[in-house]
């Protein structure tokens, strides 16, 4: 798995903690690590971006940043709007598939959902995945709402001939509710694809050395650690609840 492409099912669901806890796992293994941030956008220049975070928390990273863009918008509509010429998805899988000859594994961290486009032909980070040939992994929330956004992924992904590496719960939070519960069950179900993770709310805000240290235990033997969803969902208090029952 030289490149994986990491989607959300939308904004603010924990792209970058899942990425920087994937390339902890993989550094601390020994792996070269390089992590790609085709359109990084809401920062000014002198700003650290969302690659800069995935190296402070993982440690030593090669980051690549294709463009910069001020407003927290779309890439395609930030681009746009500053006047600066666009990402396109040849660009992305072309940089992705350089650092592949130099790392052993490159993390290609999207913006918002699989399809936020990135210009103004409608290029987007499904297009680039297709170029490389490349697993995805979707990050999505716990709570109410996040089955049909992962269910529509999914198919997205499947309709374009992409493999699904599966679902991290990008965010699980300290005292999850009803839907959240029920989710551990029905999230790889809707999806088609395996739960292969759960990172705990706030460990962006973990020391370095914590992050490190917690990583394995929230990502599965797939991405390197040591995570069960099977057990996650009887410690969780998970429940299948009523028929008809499920959160969308």
């Amino acid at each position: 798995m030289p490149v994986l492409v990491i989607t959300g099912t939308g904004t603010e669901v924990g792209k970058t903690v899942t990425t920087a806890a994937v390339a902890a796992v993989a550094v601390a293994a020994g792996r070269s690590v390089a992590v790609l941030k085709p359109a990084q956008t809401g920062v000014r220049p002198d700003e650290r971006g969302d690659a800069d975070e995935v190296a402070r928390l993982a440690g030593t990273v090669t980051t690549l940043e294709l463009a910069r863009y001020p407003e927290p918008l779309a890439p395609a509509t930030a681009a746009r709007r500053a006047g600066l010429a666009p990402v396109w998805p040849h660009e992305v899988a072309d940089a992705a598939a350089k650092l592949a000859t130099e790392h052993d594994l490159v993390l290609v961290e999207g913006a918002g959902g699989l399809l936020v486009r990135f210009d103004e032909d409608g290029g987007t980070l499904a297009d680039a995945a297709q170029l490389l040939d490349a697993p995805v992994l979707v990050v999505a929330s716990a709570g109410l709402g996040t089955l049909n956004m992962t269910e529509l992924t999914g198919r997205e992904l499947r309709g374009r001939g992409l493999y699904f590496a599966g679902v991290v719960i990008g965010s699980w939070p300290d005292d999850a509710d009803l839907a959240s519960r029920c989710n551990l069950a029905d999230l790889p179900e809707v999806a088609g694809a395996p739960l292969v993770g759960a990172i705990p709310s706030g460990a962006g805000a973990y020391t370095p050395d914590a992050f490190r240290a917690g990583a394995p235990s929230w990502l599965a033997s797939r991405l390197g650690g040591h995570w069960d969803a099977s057990v996650f969902a009887s410690t969780s208090g998970a429940s299948g609840g009523p028929p008809g029952g499920q959160s969308r």
